[in-house]
């Protein structure tokens, strides 16, 4: 598999689509959202003010999905990390980078610390990890527990998949730096009485993985 521009959403667009970058954000999406979606968009053009690359693609089940327009469930685990490391492939060979960050949302940062595990990489950042399942069960703390990049994970407190009063309990997030947004759910949207905005969680959200990648 080649390097597609096609198949990629660059922010901001490389010059002629190639370029050496000092440093190369990766974002993977959530279970039910792609690429194109608005929180997707907002993050990108956000980090892509820091002066790095900022690329976006989608997972198998969201290709297919563009092609047909048929809603699928996400692909099992491994079909995920192996697309996910040929993708990681595919551009660090392309733009050349100095520093690789991999930053998902719900799904995408359970897979980006999964894929730390075995792979080199600057940093990892979870934006709303999906801690508990919906259907219950055990907490998903294993791909924390075994991820070997600097690892941050952004949490908004009333998150249904791990809320600020359950995630603290766990010893394992000593290793992690960890930072909740204030009244976010899952979405990182807070209630109207909370005083804060949506725009506010996501502007600190982004403020956090600038620094964290500085």
């Amino acid at each position: 598999m080649a390097y597609d521009a096609g198949e990629y959403l660059l922010t901001p667009p490389a010059a002629n689509d190639q370029q050496n970058c000092d440093t190369l954000i990766i974002l993977a999406h959530g279970a039910g959202a792609n690429m194109q979606h608005e929180f997707m968009a907002l993050l990108a053009s956000g980090l892509a003010q820091a002066n790095v690359q900022v690329v976006r693609f989608n997972f198998p089940y969201m290709r297919a999905n563009a092609i047909d327009g048929k809603r699928r469930p996400p692909d099992r685990a491994p079909k995920l990390i192996a697309d996910y490391a040929l993708q990681l492939s595919i551009l660090k060979q392309h733009f050349k980078p100095q520093k690789v960050f991999l930053v998902g949302k719900s799904m995408g940062g359970r897979m980006s610390a999964i894929l730390a595990e075995s792979l080199m990489l600057d940093g990892v950042v979870c934006l709303g990890y999906p801690f508990i399942p919906l259907k219950g069960g055990e907490p998903r703390l294993e791909p924390i527990e075994k991820c070997k990049a600097p690892l941050m994970v952004i949490q908004g407190e009333r998150d249904k998949f791990g809320h600020k009063g359950l995630v603290e309990t766990w010893p394992v997030m000593d290793k992690v730096q960890l930072h909740w947004l204030t009244d976010g759910d899952h979405s990182f949207k807070p209630r109207k009485s909370s005083g804060t905005t949506f725009e506010a969680n996501l502007a600190k959200a982004i403020s956090q993985i600038q620094t964290f990648i500085g």
